[in-house]
């Protein structure tokens, strides 16, 4: 039988459910409406009554304050103001069976005149005098002694009550008929594919987006079923486009040489690449914030962010974090027109900082290395053309001045060229194999006279287990030239200076260590650059001027025979310079 059928006993439960709920639902929605109403009623009559009262107690001019009154009321209502003197005054309405209330009436009442005696606000339902009409009426104090009561019928509220009662009747008995006819397709036809699908969903929500949905039916069901096997394949295919995609993102962001901060508008950090983790670490380290929270953004980039949300712009600062320049461009991210957070992209800057420094330094010591030739020069020349030197031999020591700082001239040029064109990679090498032994001696023993000269004893210590090495013997020789020179020239009387020179099977390695006046630590990393001469670690030779490149031209020889130079210093202690040369494969 139909009532002993699944079909039938889902529909009976079903219809059974509805028409309790409903029942339910309707008393409880009418008692709803009915207070709703009455307290709506009562909440727009004490708006109207606080906005009158403040009207009276602000605005000097009372007619202005009673028209105000008067359009702000609904035509219904009335207005009575009691004032603190005793007088009143009572608005129009256009109801014409609510009458004017007598002030006293209003005074002497025991449920009202807590207005008066307490200054408090008021909500009554009673019969209202002269009419004897059912009516609503709230009252709130104004100053001391004065009140504003707003009055109207219930007959109102009473009519909106019937009508909603009218419609919650009408909702229900319609609910209940379609409850009635759906019943028996929700139980046969949805059901049985619905738990399917919930099922298969289920399976997608674990990841499983194969599972295929049934298709039982051609119509509204089998449609929704082919969707829903289309939509787990698009799904699938979007999710992973998706994976390719961050994946693809993190490892561009990743390989970035600069650094990428990704914010909210908390302040906290969602992605961050190496880059921008190190600068992070440095900042809240000079910040003393290594133990906040390590997603929160450290003090200059929170302040920044706040700034960007406010004013909706790309934000420009240059940073500095333990002696290194950035430069951190922060723009805004939209979720539509929302600013949920933004972007940071920072680059370190110093070693451009520190280049745009060295063409300035070095346009400064070119010209004044110049000056001081150009203006001997200029000098002594016109001495002589104006005849200041009056024997021969004053002429000649002169003109002998003059061509000596005309090559230290050349020489500044040449080297000046020449390291241009190492630096350049134009770097000419003539390799070739040369006995390191005699190669060594024999420079040694072309300083000894200037060691002499300086009274700095010169010392060699060799151990060469491989003697012949592939070398450009002119380039190298300006290297030895260079760090001896300057270790003899900066060494004082009865100095010394120790060349030591070590070979393997592997490479050849060479240190000048002198015990002079040494470099300070503050100027090591300077060394090697261009006019380190006129730096105060190194002090002018007045007996041997240079042109101050030598260490850079030398660090360039070493390299382009891809071997490396270093220098160890201590002030008062001496310098020692060292460099490596790997030797040939294809040595004798």
């Amino acid at each position: 039988m139909f009532w002993r059928s699944v079909v039938g006993k889902l529909a009976i439960t079903i219809l059974l459910l509805v028409s309790f709920v409903l029942f339910i639902l309707t008393i409880l929605l009418l008692e709803f409406f009915e207070n709703f109403h009455v307290e709506e009623a009562e909440n727009d009559m004490m708006q109207t009554a606080v906005q009158v009262s403040n009207m009276v107690e602000q605005y000097d001019n009372q007619n202005l304050a009673l028209n105000n009154a008067e359009r702000i009321k609904d035509p219904a209502s009335r207005i009575v103001i009691v004032y603190e003197d005793g007088s009143s005054w009572t608005s129009h309405s256009s109801d014409n069976e609510l009458q004017e209330i007598d002030t006293n009436w209003l005074q002497n009442h025991e449920q009202l005149n807590d207005v008066f005696t307490n200054n408090e606000n008021v909500k009554r339902e009673l019969k209202l005098p002269e009419s004897n009409v059912d009516g609503m009426i709230v009252g709130t104090p104004i100053n001391q002694d004065g009140a504003v009561f707003v009055y109207q019928s219930l007959d109102i509220v009473n009519k909106t009550k019937a009508e909603t009662t009218k419609i919650i009747f009408l909702a229900a008995g319609i609910a209940i008929v379609l409850t009635t006819i759906f019943a028996f397709f929700l139980s046969t036809r949805i059901t049985s594919p619905l738990i399917k699908m919930r099922e298969a969903a289920f399976d997608l929500t674990r990841g499983e987006f194969n599972t295929k949905v049934p298709i039982l039916t051609h119509d509204e069901i089998g449609e929704l079923a082919m969707a829903f096997n289309r939509m787990g394949r698009q799904l699938k295919f979007h999710i992973n486009a998706l994976r390719q995609e961050k994946e693809q993102l993190s490892s561009i962001v990743s390989s970035m040489a600069d650094g990428v901060i990704t914010l909210n508008r908390n302040g906290d950090m969602l992605v961050t690449n190496p880059p921008a983790r190190q600068f992070v670490e440095g900042l809240k380290f000079e910040n003393n914030e290594l133990n906040e929270e390590s997603n929160k953004a450290p003090v200059p980039l929170s302040g920044i962010l706040q700034d960007v949300i406010k004013d909706e712009k790309e934000a420009i600062h240059e940073i500095d974090v333990k002696g290194r320049t950035w430069v951190m461009i922060m723009t805004p991210l939209y979720d539509q027109s929302y600013v949920r957070g933004a972007v940071a992209v920072i680059r370190d800057m110093s070693e451009e900082r520190r280049l745009d420094k060295l063409r300035k330094d070095f346009i400064a010591n070119v010209s004044h290395e110049l000056r001081t030739p150009i203006s001997m020069l200029q000098g002594y020349s016109e001495a002589i053309v104006d005849d200041v030197a009056d024997t021969k031999e004053e002429k000649n020591n002169l003109a002998q001045i003059i061509h000596e700082e005309s090559l230290r001239m050349g020489r500044l040029v040449n080297e000046l060229l020449d390291l241009a064109r190492m630096e350049a990679g134009y770097t000419q090498l003539n390799k070739e194999y040369v006995d390191m032994d005699m190669y060594v001696e024999r420079i040694i023993k072309k300083f000894r006279g200037l060691a002499d000269e300086n009274q700095v004893k010169l010392l060699l210590e060799k151990d060469m287990q491989v003697s012949k090495m592939m070398i450009d013997p002119d380039r190298m020789e300006q290297v030895f030239t260079n760090l001896i020179d300057n270790a003899i020239r900066h060494t004082n009387k009865e100095g010394k200076v120790k060349v030591r020179v070590t070979s393997d099977e592997d490479s050849l390695s060479v240190s000048v260590e002198d015990n002079g006046s040494g470099i300070s630590e503050e100027d090591l990393p300077f060394v090697f650059e261009r006019f380190y001469k006129a730096d105060k670690s190194r002090t002018r030779n007045s007996k041997k001027k240079g042109t101050g490149l030598g260490l850079a031209i030398a660090k360039n020889i070493v390299e382009a025979h891809n071997g490396t130079i270093t220098v160890n210093s201590k002030p008062g202690e001496g310098t020692t310079f060292s460099f490596k040369l790997p030797l040939q494969d294809d040595r004798l």
